[in-house]
């Protein structure tokens, strides 16, 4: 397989003090870290590309280890996550389906015990595209209070051949989070679920 060629890597953080009612004791940290890399198959049709997720396999681990760093560094902190996929207008959506193992499994490595699958999401587009990323909690999807999605972007990426490749990790529930499920607190951890 190819050669991972990195153009360009983006990290992007912020605190949530607020959603309009009042500051939170703690406020909620997400993050997101994209790599720009060269799509090695854009401009044609290859029917072999699944090994080149063993290639973007330590990109993976380098861009979580780089994004639990810039939240703080504590693995045990971070209790939601997500990733995706921007694919540049030469490639296809397969090419961003490559990322789902390399980056879910990724942060799942640099977290220890995560135990839910890591959503994900991938689309085609041009320089400027902007995806939502779906985040939900690292041990049990059916946590309500962490059902949430990061808005990235790519000011001058992907260009046609490449694809832009990104990790979210987050810090507590969404701010103010009220609408009843299951509590983090009551996670029994067996399935990643619940």
């Amino acid at each position: 397989m190819p050669e991972v060629k990195v153009r360009k890597k983006l990290l992007i953080t912020e605190e949530v003090f607020h959603e309009g009612g009042p500051v939170a004791a703690t406020p909620r940290k997400r993050g997101a870290i994209i790599a720009v890399i060269e799509n090695p198959f854009a401009g044609r049709y290859e029917p072999e590309i699944a090994g080149f997720m063993d290639d973007l396999t330590p990109l993976g681990v380098a861009l979580a280890g780089e994004l639990l760093k810039a939240l703080g560094g504590d693995a045990k902190a971070i209790d939601g996550y997500g990733k995706g996929a921007i694919v540049g207008a030469n490639g296809e959506l397969e090419h961003g389906a490559l990322w789902h193992v390399p980056g879910g499994y990724a942060m799942r490595e640099i977290l220890g015990d995560a135990k839910a699958i890591v959503p994900s999401t991938k689309k085609v587009g041009g320089p400027g595209t902007k995806l939502d990323v779906p985040v939900t909690h690292v041990n049990a999807s059916y946590v309500r209070s962490h059902f949430d999605a990061m808005e990235v972007g790519v000011p001058d990426g992907p260009k046609a051949n490449e694809i832009a490749l990104v990790l979210v990790m987050s810090c507590g529930p969404r701010i103010h989070a009220r609408v009843g499920g299951l509590a983090a607190k009551d996670i029994k951890g067996e399935d990643g679920l619940r």
